[in-house]
């Protein structure tokens, strides 16, 4: 029988909620060539995303209500269009998810890509430069899911292996304290804090701090 994956696959398209982070589509000066091309650029970013069958829940420009308004929404991913302020939007975006990670994917026309391996290490999943056809959408935003859930599976482990060295830590820490004040052996001091805490419908290592918080009253 083949093993379940401890991970429910991502969404759909379809059921993929997206917020994408992007200046104004308006452009207030018609002659200004640069911002005409920087909405044309960022309206086709959005056609292609509803072309592609995503779910575009919101557009929202970076700025200092982001995070409430992406607490909010609860995106499931969210897409960064950003030219040369990439760093700056990207600075937004890190904060409004900094309690709640999510996928994040930046698409720039900025050729300079300096700040690249920041973005990466402060969540950015996938860092596109000049990418906007409709066709690459699609495979960029799954490649960008699949690699989230990995990096999170990776933290999971990894935060699960640190709790379970504290919890030893403080486990053994009890033990020696029964073992020096009751002289007791290691087998019997673990033992006596096993039987306490199914007694009490404690964690082991709820009452292993509780003896040393004890302990240390007492000192």
């Amino acid at each position: 029988m083949a093993k379940k994956s401890a991970h429910p696959p991502h969404p759909p398209p379809s059921a993929l909620r997206i917020v994408v982070v992007a200046p104004d589509l308006e452009v207030e000066d018609p002659h200004d060539a640069h911002a005409v091309s920087q909405a044309e650029r960022s309206r086709a970013l959005r056609i292609g995303l509803l072309e592609n069958g995503f779910n575009l829940i919101a557009t929202l420009p970076a700025d200092v209500f982001l995070a409430e308004r992406i607490s909010q929404l609860q995106p499931d991913l969210i897409v960064v269009d950003a030219e040369s302020e990439a760093r700056d939007a990207l600075e937004h975006v890190v904060f409004a998810t900094r309690d709640a990670r999510r996928p994040i994917v930046l698409f720039t026309d900025d050729q300079d890509t300096r700040h690249v391996k920041d973005a990466v290490a402060v969540g950015v999943c996938a860092y596109i430069v000049d990418g906007l056809s409709s066709s690459r959408i699609r495979p960029i935003l799954e490649v960008a899911m699949a690699r989230f859930e990995y990096e999170q599976s990776l933290r999971n482990e990894r935060d699960h292996a640190r709790s379970a060295l504290k919890e030893r830590t403080v486990v053994d820490r009890a033990k020696a304290i029964l073992m020096d004040k009751q002289g007791l052996s290691e087998a019997a001091a673990h033992a006596k804090l096993r039987k306490v805490a199914m007694d009490k419908g404690l964690k082991l290592a709820e009452v292993a701090q509780r003896t040393i918080d004890m302990a240390d009253l007492l000192a």
